[in-house]
């Protein structure tokens, strides 16, 4: 009998089974002692619903745009390294349940699958996520694929200068492919769909990379080549030559200070990522619910904030919302349904956080989520 899936939670839990260990700990984790990764998502509870009655529920809409591309809803697939790990072919699956589902997908640098793979199986324009790299060279290039690939936007991340130490990946010894060990075989010998799926693609490293970067670095390491390639120098003047390099619509990824976001409003860019990297960077941060109003008062509508990090249901969407910002990106939430179930798991989560998120707009007595605003909170609770 197929697993019965009610929740974003039913998801990981599934692909806690179906997913070797350190792929899902990839995934499932933060940097150092967790608190920021945990808080992410622990600080929406806090966060209370006032419920209205006797309104007219019926025709209600969740349609909206993000970064000005229209959307079935406020929700947009983060980049997220080695999805194509999670499953095989994972960035291609996800792109198209995000494509067929009206929401934007954004394929990340260090991806499994390239950004000419993602292109050739789908076709609508998809977001491109940009790490800065030292070799520029290399990064000059990247934009220009992505630009030859029709991406339609290019979420700039600006917290990874420098690797947050995260113990798990250290522990699981974490490539792409994984390294052939006793402990590695072991596990994935408890993974047959996993395995059968790998089997059957010849995406299996970070092919955005392999081929196309020159380093002495181990490809397979995300560890090692990030260590290697990520640019503790970047800087502000860095994102205004990549606005120039790339010419079309710039997101800035990783903003958690009202004065930082002042700065990305000045910069040109359209819009803003309230996001602490799943908490997998600076550990001691705040959460991004927690960031994310201050930064949106600070910057007005000078610039559009997104926000991301510990969404997991369509309450947590609406409490964002609520918060300032117009629209949020998913991450671990899409990882364990394409985890569990590949592109149909995407699919199921996507539908599942559509529906909270309409049900709990109509129980605050609102038909259009371009209206929802701090009204519809609890005073005292945020």
């Amino acid at each position: 009998m197929p697993p019965v899936i009610t929740c974003v939670e039913d998801l990981r839990r599934l692909a806690e089974k179906r997913v070797p260990r350190m792929f899902y700990d990839y995934a499932d984790s933060g940097s150092w002692t967790e608190s920021t990764y945990r808080s992410n998502e622990s600080d929406f509870a806090a966060i209370k619903l006032r419920q209205r009655v006797a309104v007219n529920m019926e025709h209600r809409t969740l349609q909206t745009t993000m970064a000005g591309l229209d959307t079935s809803m406020p929700v947009a697939l983060a980049p997220v390294g080695l999805v194509g790990m999670q499953h095989a072919d994972g960035e291609i699956l996800a792109a198209r349940a995000a494509e067929k589902f009206g929401v934007p997908f954004t394929l990340s640098t260090m991806s499994i699958c390239s950004i000419e793979d993602v292109a050739e199986n789908v076709s609508k324009p998809f977001w491109f996520q940009l790490y800065v790299m030292r070799d520029r060279e290399f990064i000059r290039r990247l934009i220009d694929r992505a630009k030859a690939a029709g991406c339609s936007a290019l979420v700039v991340t600006l917290d990874l200068q420098i690797m947050g130490q995260r113990h798990k990946d250290i522990i699981n010894g974490l490539s792409a492919p994984p390294k052939i060990t006793l402990r590695n075989m072991l596990n994935m010998s408890t993974k047959p769909r996993w395995g059968l799926g790998m089997l059957g693609t010849n995406r299996r490293t970070f092919r955005n990379v392999v081929g196309h970067a020159t380093t002495s670095a181990d490809l397979t390491s995300l560890s090692e080549w990030s260590a290697s390639q990520l640019d503790p120098t970047l800087t502000w003047d860095d994102v205004k030559w990549i606005k120039e390099r790339w010419g079309g619509k710039l997101i800035l990824k990783g903003i958690m200070d009202e004065e930082d976001a002042e700065i990305a409003a000045r910069s040109g860019a359209d819009a803003i990522i309230v996001s602490n990297h799943g908490g997998r960077q600076l550990d001691g941060a705040p959460s991004s619910i927690a960031a994310l109003a201050p930064i949106a008062r600070a910057v007005g509508s000078k610039i559009e904030v997104l926000m991301d990090g510990g969404i997991r249901t369509g309450q947590d969407v609406i409490k964002a919302l609520a918060l300032g910002a117009k629209g949020v990106f998913i991450g671990r939430a899409f990882v364990y349904g394409l985890g569990a179930m590949g592109e149909a798991g995407v699919t199921s989560c996507l539908e599942i956080i559509r529906k909270e998120l309409d049900v709990t707009m109509a129980f605050c007595g609102l038909c259009d989520v371009k209206r929802v605003d701090q009204k519809i909170l609890v005073p005292g609770t945020f």
